[in-house]
């Protein structure tokens, strides 16, 4: 009985741990594949957790009860080192960066550049966000600022404010815009911003666009990401390989539970994106950006 009591707890402690919001936080989903393994571990586990209660209450013969428990414990030595093959290197860097990203809405940064934010925080850089609505327009008011903070949170950005300009009518504050901006700017000293494009037909990105240059006017270093509503004018000529990164953006959108259902939303088009802008860079997989202007000793090896 005992053998089956320690594989029955074993299990419940790997489920625990696989089904608690730790294992979705930056220092669990720098796994490739996360999301598949956790539903993998989950089946497998739910089914050794019965087994092993099975053989506890029913009480089995101890051969059977045994087998099952040595199973619960070479499954667990298997995941482990699932796990480890399956991390993704992260290479740290000789001098730290700091990096802001300004988006519109909630879920803007995940969508535009969150391959690239996971990578430079797995490098060592320092990254923090502004979202300058709370994305009332696009969905619950009350629901989106904690998805945009989970997101972040599991990007790893050390941290992210979002601020209640009127979601759509962004070009209506205008100036006030720009003094959040420049305070953060001047609170945090970035060596790089990123933000929305001048080629983007929501009025809102191209809104928060115009701030973000106005703001950091004297910045050296500003780089514009990819949104699902840029024009066809849209021409990055710098890219970041986020290979290894694509199934940590596709988590971090999916976070965005309340605009779900939207085309640019679904992991397909998410991966789609990355590899149609890997291959412009001839690479496997890339986000793409256009730089406003940028210092070449800024960036670093970002």
């Amino acid at each position: 009985m005992l053998p089956s009591v320690v594989g029955a707890l074993l299990s419940v402690a790997v489920l625990a741990y696989v089904l608690s919001k730790a294992a979705t936080t930056r220092h669990k989903r720098s796994i490739i594949g996360a999301r598949a393994l956790r539903r993998a571990v989950v089946a497998v586990y739910s089914v050794l957790l019965v087994l092993n209660l099975w053989c506890a209450v029913a009480a089995t013969h101890a051969m059977v009860s045994d087998a099952i428990a040595v199973t619960t414990l070479l499954a667990t030595g298997a995941f482990g080192l699932v796990v480890a093959e399956r991390r993704i290197p992260a290479t740290m860097v000789v001098q730290r960066r700091k990096v802001l990203a300004v988006g519109a809405h909630p879920d803007d940064l995940e969508l535009a550049c969150g391959g690239t934010l996971a990578k430079l925080v797995d490098a060592g850089h320092e990254v923090r966000g502004l979202v300058m609505s709370a994305g009332e327009a696009g969905g619950d008011q009350g629901v989106r600022p904690a998805a945009a903070r989970h997101g972040a949170a599991f990007l790893g950005l050390s941290g992210l404010r979002v601020h209640d300009f009127p979601d759509t009518r962004l070009e209506t504050v205008s100036d006030g815009m720009v003094r959040a901006i420049e305070a953060a700017v001047n609170e945090f000293g970035p060596d790089v911003i990123f933000t929305h494009s001048a080629h983007d037909q929501d009025q809102d990105h191209y809104a928060v666009h115009r701030a973000t240059l106005r703001a950091a006017r004297a910045h050296h270093s500003i780089l514009c990401f990819e949104s699902p509503s840029v024009t066809r004018d849209f021409d990055p000529s710098v890219f970041v390989d986020i290979d290894g990164y694509v199934d940590v953006k596709v988590e971090a959108v999916l976070s965005h539970r309340d605009p779900a259902g939207r085309p640019y939303m679904t992991p397909g088009r998410v991966r789609g994106m990355a590899a149609f802008r890997g291959a412009q860079a001839k690479n496997v997989n890339a986000e793409a950006f256009e730089p406003v202007r940028l210092l070449g000793s800024a960036i670093g090896d970002l």
